[in-house]
Formats: structure tokens, C-alpha cells, sequence
């Protein structure tokens, strides 16, 4: 469990810099997709787009 959640984490935990997970779109199925930004990636990227306002569209339940 440790190696795998290092596969994500260790890098900016180790190193000491800022990450941040992000919305990035969604998938065929209308899932949301995100992307792990380190540093001042983050501020850019959200600057940049607006995935971050967007929304799925709802779904009746089944």
C-alpha cells in the first residue's frame, strides 16, 4: 500500500514542493479525470483553462 501511494506522493514529499491535484475533463463515460501538478505548474495550468468550473452533466439513477 506504502509503495503505491509513494508512487504518487513521494516526489513532492520528499523534495518539500507544493502539489496539488487538479480537475482536467472527463472521460467517455462522463467520469472526471484529474492531474497531479508540482510547483507553480498548478497556478498556471489553472489559469490557463477552465476545468476547474466545469461540472458533469447528472444522471438519473438507474
Amino acid at each position: 500500500m506504502l509503495s503505491a501511494i509513494m508512487q504518487f506522493t513521494g516526489l513532492p514529499s520528499l523534495t518539500g514542493l507544493p502539489a496539488l491535484s487538479v480537475p482536467c475533463g472527463f472521460d467517455p463515460d462522463g467520469l472526471p479525470i484529474g492531474v497531479q501538478l508540482i510547483g507553480r505548474a498548478g497556478a498556471a495550468f489553472q489559469t490557463r483553462t477552465s476545468f476547474h468550473e466545469q461540472v458533469p452533466p447528472l444522471v438519473a439513477p438507474r
